[in-house]
């Protein structure tokens, strides 16, 4: 069972104290703990990409440019730093907070952002074990509409029982992936038995890469962004080695 004593749950302090965060550009996508976010921009939307807590988790924030509404996905750690770059970037206009799956290190900092009257979701199988009983349950296929921005769920069953992306594309007919812990440069994500990961993998070729092409951009919830046309060459390699 994964243990999670290296993750420390960062200190809420008063929303009065507020730090101005800054946000770097360009994008290259490579974020650390303490490091400032970084934006990048696509057709019709922005993309914040922050990393918070001892497990270098990565947060998006994404917003329509249109009518400024927007999407937290997984609010894993570091309330205090979240709830600043929400009031700082997105103050009112984030409609709802994604948590990928039920692994703690996901979600530490939710009960504290979501007090800030925003609505949470997540999949049905892994709603049980977060803090939050979500407001909206997720199924395969479900559509998160924000603004007018259109997220599709897809169920990656391996990492967890009810682990999901969300894909958008964008106006430029670009796709672009938030795969949480089921798939990152080099691999999928962990699994625990030979069956999940059998499971997780033949989630993940049939529903990211049979269906979307080489150029889709993958945002993981550790680490550096990927493309699919990037892992695409290894999948078989991940196959044999069983992980």
């Amino acid at each position: 069972m994964k243990t999670y004593s290296t993750y420390r749950r960062q200190p809420v302090v008063p929303r009065y104290h507020q730090a101005v965060i800054t946000i770097d550009s360009p994008y290259t996508g490579d974020v650390s703990p303490g490091s400032n976010p970084q934006q990048r921009n696509i057709t019709g939307a922005r993309i914040i990409k922050m990393s918070v807590g001892g497990g270098d988790n990565n947060v998006y924030l994404v917003q329509d440019c249109a009518t400024g509404a927007a999407l937290l996905i997984d609010a894993a750690n570091e309330a205090a730093r979240l709830i600043e770059l929400i009031e700082q970037e997105a103050a009112d206009q984030v409609r709802l907070i994604v948590t990928t799956h039920q692994h703690i290190d996901h979600w530490w900092a939710l009960p504290e952002v979501a007090g800030l009257g925003i609505p949470t979701a997540a999949h049905e199988l892994d709603a049980a074990p977060l803090p939050v009983t979500p407001d909206r349950l997720l199924c395969d296929n479900d559509a998160i509409v924000i603004g007018d921005l259109t997220f599709t769920v897809i169920h990656l069953r391996g990492h967890t029982p009810g682990a999901i992306a969300l894909a958008l594309t964008d106006g430029a007919g670009r796709t672009h992936l938030f795969t949480g812990d089921s798939l990152f440069p080099g691999g999928i994500g962990k699994t625990a038995t030979p069956a999940d990961f059998d499971s997780l993998y033949r989630d993940v070729t049939t529903k990211l890469f049979d269906r979307y092409p080489d150029d889709t951009a993958v945002y993981p919830g550790h680490g550096a962004d990927t493309t699919l046309g990037t892992e695409r060459p290894h999948l078989d390699e991940w196959r044999q080695r069983g992980w």
